[in-house]
């Protein structure tokens, strides 16, 4: 266990900034960090990721962590990393000071070295950001609230994989209807519908753990990025190597102060699985309707309730889950513009990612608990589904009945004769087999007993059941 991981958990049991000047009361502007809108965009855990305080303790955590590489390097005094440490945990911070410094400067870090360097002392204080730039500490910071970030995010992700494989195979043969340009295409199983959901969440936790080697990097590169600030010898790879040991981080090959990919990755990573989770919210938004009526969202009273119609029970969590899946999409848009960077230190796409990150990473995990706890309590009306895949009067298994006719007639002889029936079916509002019974050209080639064995939806599933079986046997 490294010095910083015992010192993070020493400190947690008290607060490392306390604010001497009272904070003035700052309205929200948007959903997410609304008083009224917050818990249905955001939870508070992941607040606290990426709230102000924690931002600063990240930047602090860097600081400190940097000190001790550079004293395990003899880079400066060995004494000095741990004193550094100590006094950084210990620190009361004068945070509207530090707000108005950020605010001329530009950045936080120098007001906040300022203040460090007060509290280390004399002995300490000069060593304080030794060889650093603003960047280093703040990319640190950033990468350590989404690597934080990123565990509650694998967490979540894990329990709605955990509740879709319930419903797989819960309903791995609860027979529905498979629907096509939102009409009905093909019977299917609510299972497999369950199954094609989990897949894609599947395939994002293997993306979660393959992407962390990749993104979560530590940053230490000096001014541009070449680590002349410690000499033209390795003390400065050496020190960035150390300090990736210190923070749990990977150590790159080079600074990556302009090679945006990887912030760009994880808030692409999370716009994926926004995607995921509102393609899910809008069939469940759809299948709740009235007409189909095959799912609603778990029962809480007055959850989606109407002002003025006493009936209604909005799908709410789905309607939230959509919104976000929109916005982190466009953040996604944003970090993407961030990657566009001029020379050695950007001159400003940069500050793209301190509003997209944060936003993203709150969004999404918003959204990941309003999926899972729509899942979790999903109500699932079966003999609904099964009502409404009888509705069409056995058309929505007219494939199978041409593909039964095929090898007597050939395919598009077979086709014709089905879709008359279709026609005849659709016009006259009967059956699609009452219909195939009245034609020679089907009745010459298959047995009644055949032709209404072709029009049972329930005997036209395919492969749906196995290939439940194989997205369920995905560890």
């Amino acid at each position: 266990m490294s010095m910083f991981t015992q010192l993070v958990r020493l400190s947690r049991a008290q607060t490392r900034i306390n604010v001497i000047n009272s904070r003035r009361s700052i309205g929200s502007v948007s959903a997410i960090d609304s008083s009224i809108f917050r818990t249905l965009f955001g939870t508070e855990e992941i607040r606290k990721v990426f709230d102000d305080e924690a931002y600063i303790n990240r930047c602090i955590d860097a600081e400190a962590a940097l000190a001790r590489a550079q004293s395990r390097c003899n880079v400066i005094p060995s004494q000095i990393g741990q004193m550094i440490t100590q006094k950084a945990l210990d620190s009361k911070l004068d945070f509207d000071r530090l707000r108005r410094e950020t605010e001329i400067v530009g950045y936080p870090i120098l007001p906040l070295v300022r203040q460090l360097s007060a509290i280390c002392g004399d002995e300490a204080g000069r060593y304080v950001h030794w060889g650093a730039t603003t960047q280093d500490i703040m990319d640190l910071a950033s990468v350590l609230q989404m690597k934080e970030g990123l565990v509650i995010v694998e967490r979540l992700l894990k329990d709605i994989i955990k509740t879709l494989r319930e419903l797989c195979t819960k309903h791995r043969d609860t027979p529905m209807a498979g629907r096509t340009h939102l009409q009905h295409a093909l019977p299917v199983t609510f299972g497999y519908k369950c199954a094609v959901w989990l897949s894609g969440f599947q395939r994002h936790l293997e993306r979660l753990e393959q992407l962390k080697s990749r993104t979560l990097l530590v940053q230490f590169g000096g001014a541009a990025g070449s680590l002349a600030s410690l000499g033209s010898g390795d003390d400065g790879l050496r020190v960035r190597k150390a300090l990736a040991d210190e923070l749990g981080l990977t150590d790159p090959p080079i600074t990556w102060h302009v090679a945006r990919d990887g912030v760009a990755e994880i808030t692409n990573f999370l716009a994926l699985m926004g995607g995921s989770m509102g393609k899910l919210a809008l069939d469940i938004i759809v299948m709740s309707s009235n007409e189909l009526g095959e799912v609603s969202e778990p029962f809480v009273p007055h959850r989606g309730a109407s002002s003025t119609m006493p009936q209604k029970r909005n799908p709410i969590s789905s309607e939230v889950i959509l919104a976000a899946s929109k916005v982190l999409r466009s953040n996604a848009g944003l970090v993407l513009d961030g990657m566009v960077a001029d020379f050695e230190r950007a001159s400003g796409p940069w500050h793209l990612e301190w509003v997209a990150v944060p936003e993203s990473f709150v969004i999404a995990v918003g959204a990941l608990s309003q999926t899972h706890f729509a899942l979790s309590g999903l109500c699932v009306h079966s003999k609904q589904m099964l009502d409404n895949l009888h509705s069409t009067k056995g058309l929505i298994v007219a494939e199978a009945v041409m593909m039964g006719l095929a090898p007597h007639v050939g395919r598009n002889k077979a086709h014709d004769i089905v879709y008359e029936a279709c026609k005849e079916s659709i016009e006259k509002n009967r059956t699609l087999l009452e219909c195939l019974l009245e034609k020679p050209e089907v009745i010459s080639k298959m047995s009644t007993e055949q032709v209404s064995k072709f029009c049972d939806p329930v005997n036209y599933l395919g492969a749906s059941g196995r290939m439940v079986d194989d997205v369920l046997s995905v560890d």
